[in-house]
């Protein structure tokens, strides 16, 4: 858990990523400014931002915001070149609303669109990971999107990116997974399946 969220005022944070935003997507990556503290800001599960403990509304502002963000170890931060604040997110920063399927069978490449409008496809350099809760069994999707940023993706693409998938033998065991850009990704073992 973080600490306290200290007071701060967002509206530094709001200039100087409107700043870089005109000048492409922002390399947050390279940027090592000071941290200035934690700012109160959260991202739920359903991928909804929350400032102050009120939904943020204005999807450009969302927008603006999930272009700075970077994670560090288990931490997520706001970046810009002159300061970091802490934020939360409650699973990942990003949600994966969509896809597009673009060819067939082993030539099948998978587009997936996010709620801020990234877009990313499921390949080597983009994988498909599925985590599954120890008491429930129940699945949670995700995909790569950006450096060590990945979304979850939302039970409806999930239950149609299903729809694609096929059991192959992967490290020996056989597999139900989902095959995109050349690459196997393992949902579930097959002798799992009902």
């Amino acid at each position: 858990m973080k600490k306290a969220f200290k007071k701060k005022n967002s509206d530094s944070i709001v200039q100087a990523a409107m700043a870089e935003s005109k000048k492409g997507p922002p390399p947050v990556h390279l940027w090592n400014p000071p941290f200035c503290g934690d700012l109160d800001m959260r991202i739920a599960r359903d991928g909804t931002w929350f400032y102050l403990g009120t939904p943020i509304g204005r999807a450009p502002l969302v927008k603006l915001f999930s272009s700075i963000i970077r994670k560090d170890g288990d931490d997520y931060f706001l970046v810009t070149p002159v300061e970091k604040v802490g934020i939360i997110v409650d699973d990942a920063p990003f949600l994966a609303v969509d896809f597009d399927v673009e060819n067939k069978g082993l030539d099948q490449i998978i587009n997936f669109h996010t709620h801020v409008g990234d877009m990313a496809i499921a390949s080597k350099a983009n994988p498909i990971r599925v985590v599954r809760d120890k008491d429930t069994g129940e699945p949670s999707p995700y995909i790569l999107i950006r450096s060590n940023l990945e979304a979850l993706i939302d039970r409806k693409s999930f239950y149609r990116l299903v729809e694609l998938g096929s059991v192959q033998s992967f490290e020996g065991i056989e597999w139900f997974g989902i095959r995109s850009n050349g690459i196997f990704f393992p949902i579930i073992p097959a002798a799992d399946l009902e």
